[in-house]
């Protein structure tokens, strides 16, 4: 399936056996050089420990499926994602972050926890909407993405999820999307809302809120909740960071020319 997938996609490929390569070692390279979780690249590598073969195509025949070749359905899935028609993927299930439920998460807490809260005039409420609307993924995060590259690469080594889920669309959000290492909790154009729970390792609950009052100002909401004294450490140690990376986010986000 590897030399297949390569050569549709015309890329060099090489496959080299090693001895030492056990199925621990093996779930932890496809975790790195892959976006899928840890606890779904073990399944995989333990599957595979079973062959199965399925002989019987009845259920093909009652309900009328063509099938089509391994190379067509590679093929198929890229112009899809070309013309962003891809409605959803693993990556969005919420058994592929911390969350099991959203409704638990959308009141974001304010008894015994740290904020850090940012609000800047803007003139132009409909181009900066869709600024956060396009937030994460290819685009970035308006400011210092360099080092929520490394703080992604740091969730990454500790076995989270890190930056690679990336987004399914460039320019539309839905509740349960999933946003490099941020689920989207809410997300509502007329109400000028986006509400994001970071699901990377950290030792406590994070929220990030950005929201359009009627005088249009722009309210960007950093809320953490630590559990014990290590999640307070945690805080404080990175709010000299948290200070330049939200206050350069929001200055970005409202730029709109």
């Amino acid at each position: 399936m590897l030399l297949k997938y390569a050569k549709v996609r015309k890329l060099k490929l090489w496959i080299i056996s090693v001895p030492v390569m056990s199925p621990r070692l093996s779930s932890y390279w496809l975790y790195f050089v892959t976006s899928t979780t840890y606890k779904l690249a073990v399944n995989l590598v333990d599957s595979m420990r079973h062959e199965v073969v399925a002989r019987d195509n009845k259920l093909q025949e009652i309900l009328d499926i063509q099938p089509i070749t391994y190379e067509e359905a590679i093929k198929n899935a890229f112009i899809k994602i070309e013309q962003n028609l891809v409605i959803s993927s693993w990556k969005d299930s919420l058994v592929a972050g911390r969350l099991s439920n959203l409704k638990g998460y959308i009141q974001v807490p304010t008894f015994g926890c740290l904020k850090d809260e940012q609000s800047i005039k803007i003139k132009n409420p409909e181009a900066v909407l869709e600024n956060i609307w396009s937030i994460g993924g290819t685009r970035g995060w308006y400011y210092g993405n360099w080092l929520w590259k490394v703080r992604g690469f740091i969730d990454q080594l500790f076995g989270g999820i890190g930056l690679r889920r990336g987004r399914t669309h460039p320019n539309k959000i839905y509740a349960g999307d999933s946003l490099d290492f941020w689920r989207v909790l809410y997300a509502d154009k007329d109400e000028k809302r986006l509400l994001l729970f970071a699901e990377m390792k950290v030792p406590g609950e994070a929220w990030l809120d950005f929201c359009i009052d009627e005088n249009n100002v722009l309210h960007q909401t950093a809320t953490f909740r630590p559990k014990g004294l290590i999640g307070r450490l945690y805080w404080y140690t990175m709010f000299p960071f948290h200070y330049f990376i939200f206050s350069g986010m929001i200055n970005n986000i409202a730029k709109t020319e």
